[in-house]
């Protein structure tokens, strides 16, 4: 059955390394295998790395070898988007994608280093954003190229692990993971030229994380007690039980589990964050070096635990198998997780998200670094009825003639059909509920309010 795989992938025009890493996994999956993590612990205070303690390390000549990567291979689909997630406009009229690039030629500017910003499209996402970063000529004309492309795994059928067939050939194919990156760097000759071109470190990052921003002082910090690979890690609160966490295997090795990889006997223990105290941003630094010596030494593949994701499409249930970036933690001796604050961690997943960002809570200042208003610790906890707000569409029709002021607000949840125009501040702990449609403007609005 292998062999079908193998035939398809040729025929789509995948890479020999592609192909080797799929069969891997596929061989994995046959045999049973479901990429379950269990009987792991606690990482120890040896492997963890405090922020604070890096203060004063940065080195502004380290950025001549830092590559800043950022994975832009989402459509943004759970908010209701059909093109690349980074094209939405967050502060503004700006963009993640303008952000981003103004980020990368405000460094160049200021300290003189041209720092290569390289983007991890999709097929879906290729398209889209370069035609976009057009408007930026001094990032499409650096050294190496602008972007390089994820691959693409085979859907597997659950019933006969064979090929999984429709009409809709798209619909045959399931994204990697943002795991991945590791392979799609090396086959697309990236890898070699950052080194060829003096380039140690790359910073990676998701596209929708405007908190993942260029630190020296990490990068410093590696190159000082030789880290091949460093991970960004915050402390986990009740919202963030059911992703990944940070471990440790018997040898003392650090490891990224997901949930998909916990047996089931192991959720509880899972999901107790004073056991498990930290998740994994996706900001991730890597010795570029390391990487390639990986590689050389391990044929040139990159095995990740593999994440068995079940789906019924068009009727059938299929299987993709897919990896997470973080877990090549485990693949690096003496890698170190570094805890950092919640400020380097402000992803846009939901609409409620980006309510936060296009709010007064956060700044755009003239580094173009979106940052939480000053005396603020952290955003508040916003909850937006799915029914109306699910989808930008739905929450630019209810917030296109304002957003309310949320400095003064601790909480945010609204059930019902609430718009709203300018001049609303919200303040303390506001809970709105509306039985019917309803406008809010020049108010303050304080506390539990009902609209019948």
């Amino acid at each position: 059955m292998l062999n079908q795989f193998v035939r398809i992938m040729k025929a789509e025009g995948l890479s020999d390394m592609v192909i080797r890493t799929f069969s891997a996994y596929y061989k994995a999956l046959v045999a049973g295998e479901r990429g379950t993590l269990s009987q792991v612990q606690a990482p120890g205070k040896e492997q963890l790395v405090e922020y604070e303690s890096l203060a004063g390390m940065g080195r502004q000549d380290l950025l001549r070898n830092i590559a800043v990567i950022k994975l832009n291979g989402g459509l943004g689909t759970g908010m209701g988007l059909h093109k690349a997630k980074s094209l939405l406009p967050v502060k503004g009229n700006m963009t993640f994608l303008d952000i981003i690039a103004r980020q990368i030629l405000t460094l160049r500017a200021v300290h003189g280093y041209p720092v290569q910003l390289i983007f991890m499209n999709s097929f879906a996402t290729q398209q889209d954003t370069l035609s976009y970063l057009e408007k930026y000529p001094e990032l499409i004309q650096q050294e190496l190229p602008l972007s390089f492309m994820q691959n693409k795994f085979p859907r597997i059928t659950q019933e006969a692990y064979a090929p999984f067939e429709t009409k809709d050939k798209a619909a045959r194919w399931n994204p990697t993971g943002h795991g991945d990156l590791y392979t799609a760097i090396t086959t697309s000759g990236i890898l070699e030229k950052l080194i060829a071109q003096g380039y140690r470190y790359a910073f990676v990052s998701n596209a929708d994380n405007l908190g993942a921003t260029v630190d020296t002082a990490i990068a410093a910090y590696m190159a000082k007690h030789d880290i091949p690979f460093l991970m960004e890690v915050c402390i986990r609160s009740e919202m963030d039980k059911k992703g990944g966490h940070l471990a440790m295997d018997a040898q003392s090795q650090l490891l990224l589990r997901e949930l998909a990889q916990c047996p089931e006997e192991e959720l509880d223990e899972f999901q107790d964050i004073s056991r498990y105290s930290y998740f994994n941003t996706n900001n991730l630094w890597i010795d570029l070096q390391a990487l390639e010596w990986h590689m050389i030494t391990h044929d040139n593949l990159m095995l990740l635990p593999m994440i068995v994701n079940p789906k019924t499409v068009d009727g059938t249930k299929v299987y993709q198998l897919e990896t997470a970036m973080g877990a090549a933690i485990s693949s690096f001796p003496n890698a170190k997780a570094v805890v950092v604050p919640r400020s380097r961690f402000s992803p846009v997943k939901k609409t409620n998200d980006l309510l936060a960002i296009w709010s007064d809570l956060y700044d755009l200042n003239d580094q173009y670094l979106v940052q939480l208003k000053r005396g603020l610790a952290a955003p508040p906890y916003i909850e937006l009825d799915p029914l109306y707000y699910d989808t930008i569409e739905k929450l630019s029709q209810r917030f296109g003639a304002g957003v309310p002021s949320l400095y003064s607000c601790k909480e945010l949840i609204i059930e019902g059909d609430v718009s709203f125009g300018a001049d609303v501040v919200c303040d303390g702990r506001v809970h709105l509920k509306a039985k019917q449609p309803v406008r809010i403007k020049n108010s303050l609005i304080t506390g539990q309010i009902t609209y019948d």
